[in-house]
């Protein structure tokens, strides 16, 4: 049985939600693969020494953040993240040399950031000619070292055409730079619309006749929403908080004149995108990648707030025209009556956005484990699963 290992955190949700989402669909495709999650903070900190010593897991503090949009200042943090990763890089490669001397994968795969270099040398020492592959979460990398390593042996799978050049710039051969159609999504993206759009949106409260926004700040949701919700009155919105009860309660007080309609935490955010016409929210990788699955223009913030590896999403957006970016708080407002000027047109554009990278990346990795038996390092064509 081929061991392949897919390395998560639980920072932000995405690493962990498209690690899931990959590991269902390999299961799904029935291969003689054993497919094992792995959460990087479990292996280098098996004990939670660091939960002992502050009381919270270390990807705790990135996420209360993101509830609270406590964001300005991260691309500091991120250096200071950074040089921390590098100063501590001998005890990383120790642990994790270990851990692959134990538990003996036959393929590894990241969809993490930062820690690749480590990741990758430890794998190399303690399981020479094992392939190690990154699959880039974010539609662009943010050079340098978050996601893309120079000078080391392994494989890119990239969401755009942006992460494949970055990846070709920084020096790494073409056959271990792979494309894909786009971001990782969960199986529910790919499934048939809601049947009757209409009726559903009455049960919920909500005018079928009336374009109606949903908006989305991740699974902890964002005090952002709350400005969106004041500046927003006369536009009927789906308002998804995901775990943030307290912000939930907050949304219930704002004055509007059209229907609102407040989510908590759910599993069936396709479902709620049906019912919408538009997505607001922050320019994530996954969330924007969900929302033009679904068919859904996007109007998304961009500032000095915006994390610094979502910088170049907004780009992205604009120039697909699939959607708006704001500036500042008072720009939602605007950005949302530009697209409701022209709904059909921005509708037609994300509708024709074909994502398949879910079902892409297994043939990917499947070519990468005959490549690596064949001592070529190439993927070949014979390997592939349809």
């Amino acid at each position: 049985m081929t061991q392949v290992d897919l390395i998560y955190f639980n920072a932000g949700g995405g690493h962990r939600a498209s690690a899931l989402a990959l590991q269902g669909v390999l299961n799904e495709l029935q291969l003689p693969w054993n497919v094992r999650l792995v959460n990087l903070f479990e292996v280098i900190d098996p004990s939670q020494n660091f939960r002992r010593l502050t009381g919270n897991a270390p990807e705790d503090w990135y996420n209360r953040r993101l509830a609270r949009g406590w964001t300005l200042g991260m691309s500091q943090e991120l250096k200071l993240l950074q040089a921390l990763i590098r100063l501590t890089h001998p005890t990383l490669v120790r642990k994790l040399h270990a851990h692959w001397r134990a538990t003996q994968p036959n393929l590894v795969v990241s969809l993490i950031p930062n820690f690749n270099r480590a990741l990758f040398q430890s794998l190399a020492q303690a399981r020479p000619g094992v392939p190690y592959a990154t699959v880039l979460t974010d539609l662009a990398d943010h050079p340098p070292r978050f996601w893309i390593e120079r000078g080391q042996r392994q494989h890119f799978i990239c969401g755009t055409p942006r992460a494949r050049a970055q990846a070709l710039a920084a020096g790494h051969a073409p056959q271990r730079v792979h494309s894909t159609s786009g971001m990782i999504l969960r199986p529910d993206f790919y499934r048939p619309p809601v049947a009757d759009r209409a009726a559903e949106r009455a049960r919920l409260g909500l005018d079928p006749q009336q374009p109606t926004g949903l908006v989305l700040f991740g699974g902890h949701g964002s005090r952002a929403m709350l400005g969106i919700a004041r500046r927003l009155p006369d536009v009927p919105l789906v308002l998804m908080c995901g775990h943030n009860q307290a912000l939930a309660r907050a949304l219930a007080e704002v004055p509007a004149r059209a229907p609102r309609h407040i989510v908590g935490f759910t599993s069936d955010v396709p479902r709620y995108m049906d019912l919408a016409d538009f997505f607001i929210g922050k320019p994530g990788p996954g969330s924007v990648s969900e929302a033009l699955q679904r068919g859904l223009p996007v109007v998304v913030s961009d500032n000095a707030w915006t994390m610094p590896q979502e910088r170049y999403n907004a780009t992205w957006i604009r120039e697909r025209g699939v959607g708006l970016a704001y500036r500042s708080a008072s720009g939602v407002a605007p950005a949302v009556a530009e697209l409701l000027a022209d709904l059909p047109a921005w509708r037609e554009r994300a509708s024709a956005h074909h994502n398949r990278a879910l079902y892409e990346v297994p043939q990917i990795l499947a070519g990468i484990l005959r490549g690596a038996r064949q001592g070529t390092g190439q993927p070949l064509a014979d390997e592939l699963v349809s």
